[in-house]
């Protein structure tokens, strides 16, 4: 058995490249391939289709790519490991035995459940299960695994465990296949798709290729990808994965506590990044539940308002809209993207978007749409919409929640058709707060500064938790992230991202990866689901403040395209900062 197991990703979201199963399959040696298909909205999403249909719940789209597939993974000795059960993991084992036996292939299914819930005042709940159960299916002699709601690197923390045969005490290698993990669930993101500095990759960035992860029985690896595909694989694209969606140096997850400031990487060839150093400590004794609920009707009308007197416009339109309908669950956001003295009509209009939430459908739908449409010869001057009256549709909630690990019952349930129980970790630790850092400034600077976007110098990644954003910025350069870790204070952020002031925002620091992240409680309400923000998941939250004008360092520059200087391997302590 080779010292090495790789792993490939295919899939980092229900809807993503329909032909990357293929393409992964196709493009070099694997042992396993994983898809990650859930997110908290997923997750609302099966559950609406669960209620219009019980024996659905699961990603539909998972058994169209796994036609073409199938055998050609069986032939090939690849193990496929999924979360695409979803909401009823039984139901999709099932429905890919019958693909099998349609196919007249012969298939070893296993399939993990036991994150459900019982909460019958939710749509959807579902604790977050680590990786044992995985590895026991894959011990019992499964092709392919089928998950519901796990944490997503358990789809490759699973596998390792089962090649390498680590106990709940390896909390090193746990460690460092759960960073592999981090960076391989989210596919394309870390071989450079959605990076700051797309134009710098060979291809400029038009069609990245999916990642692949070599394992190694210590728990580091090497992010790289299959020859001949689109992207790049560098420190900076790994960087700026690492960063995605994740709040303090402590990543807490139900079989290890990950030390993101241990994580080392650094250049290993072409499109090759080695992950190293990483350092693991016990699991928290709870497990982090996702709750989605129906939270009532949205709708929205978005007005065109040209020319002078925007704000005037905008205030005609709120009285009378409010006026019909009553104000209760009205939002009106004003996006001035108007020019003065321009000379067509797009540039020089702003656009004036009104939404309503409201439990009763018929109110936040025809009644509210119908409204607005009726102010088209009774408004302000060169009035214009660019909707058309519709109905309301239903909206979700997303809540966080915890559970005891021993409260939830963990099953592997073995091609063979054996149940059996996962046990919780046998050492697990308190969740203390997260620790909040402060920049250490040295004050104002004496040097000559510049006047330049913040992104010349700076990457940066953001993303959603709940109704959370997280925000993460690092530098290209050791100089660069000498001025940045003083200067990206929580207070400079409020003054740049003037919506995150008000809010509660984390700061921590990982200085390995020469990078500031920021947690911003709040920034998105009551989840994706439910935000009416103009960028709901926050996902271009980084890229504005990449945008902002300051004063730069005058001997700063951006850095060489190969992202410079390799960030240092350092390491760090076990439990530091806990």
């Amino acid at each position: 058995m080779s010292a090495v197991l790789r792993v490939g990703n295919a899939s980092g979201f229900y809807g993503d490249r329909f032909s990357a199963w293929r393409e992964m399959l196709d493009g070099g040696d694997l042992d396993v391939l994983t898809g990650d298909y859930l997110a908290e909205l997923t997750m609302l999403i099966l559950g609406r289709d669960r209620l219009r249909d019980p024996s659905l719940g699961y990603a539909k789209t998972f058994l169209r790519q796994l036609e073409g597939c199938l055998g050609t993974a069986l032939d090939r000795g690849v193990r496929i490991v999924t979360n695409a059960g979803g909401l009823n993991p039984a139901g999709l084992a099932a429905a890919i035995g019958s693909l099998a036996d349609r196919l007249g292939l012969t298939v070893r299914i296993g399939y993990v459940e036991g994150d459900a819930l019982a909460r019958p005042d939710a749509l959807t709940a579902n604790a977050y299960l680590g990786a044992y159960g995985i590895a026991a299916c894959l011990d019992g002699g499964a092709d392919v695994v089928v998950t519901g709601r796990v944490t997503d690197a358990s789809l490759v923390v699973g596998p390792a465990i089962a090649r390498f045969g680590w106990g709940r005490d390896d909390l090193d290698a746990l460690a460092g296949a759960t960073v592999a993990g981090h960076l391989l669930e989210c596919g394309a993101q870390v071989t450079g798709g959605n990076f700051s500095f797309f134009t710098e990759l060979p291809d400029g960035g038009h069609r990245p290729g999916f990642p692949v992860a070599e394992l190694r029985p210590d728990g580091s690896c090497v992010i790289t990808k299959h020859a001949g595909t689109g992207g790049a694989v560098t420190v900076e694209t790994v960087t700026a994965q690492l960063l995605y969606e994740v709040g303090g140096p402590a990543y807490l997850g139900p079989d290890v506590v990950t030390r993101l400031d241990t994580v080392a990487l650094s250049a290993d060839g072409p499109d090759r990044v080695r992950v190293s150093g990483v350092r693991g400590t016990p699991p928290p004794a709870t497990l982090k539940v996702g709750v989605n609920n129906l939270g009532g009707f949205r709708n929205s009308m978005t007005f065109v308002l040209c020319g002078l007197d925007i704000p005037a416009k905008a205030a005609l339109v709120q009285g009378q809209v409010e006026e019909a309908v009553g104000p209760e669950g009205l939002e009106f956001t004003l996006a001035r993207t108007d020019h003065p003295d321009a000379a067509d009509t797009e540039a020089a209009s702003a656009l004036l978007h009104v939404h309503l939430r409201d439990g009763d459908k018929a109110r936040a739908g025809r009644a509210f749409s119908a409204a607005a449409v009726e102010l088209a010869l009774a408004s302000y001057p060169g009035c214009t919409l660019t909707t058309l009256p519709g109905d309301a549709t239903p909206y979700g909630v997303f809540t966080a929640d915890v559970v005891p690990q021993d409260a939830v019952s963990h099953v592997a349930v073995l091609p063979s058709g054996e149940r059996l129980p996962i046990a919780p970790p046998p050492n697990m630790c308190a969740e203390g707060p997260p620790a909040h850092q402060k920049a250490i400034t040295g004050g104002p600077s004496a040097h000559p500064t510049r006047r330049a976007p913040l992104g010349e110098i700076v990457g940066a990644r953001s993303g959603d938790k709940g109704g959370d954003a997280n925000l993460g910025v690092w530098a290209r350069t050791d100089a660069t992230w000498s001025w940045l870790r003083g200067w990206l204070t929580t207070d400079r952020l409020g003054e740049l991202l003037p919506e995150t002031a008000p809010l509660t925002v984390e700061r921590h620091e990982l200085p390995n990866l020469r990078a500031v992240n920021f947690v911003v409680r709040g920034l998105l309400g009551q989840g994706v689901a439910a935000s009416t923000r103009f960028d709901p998941q926050a996902k271009a939250l980084g890229e504005l403040l990449r945008s902002r004008v300051v004063d730069l360092p005058a001997d700063l520059t951006s850095g060489p395209a190969d992202g410079g200087t390799p960030c240092p391997a350092r390491g760090g302590t076990p439990g530091e900062g806990r």
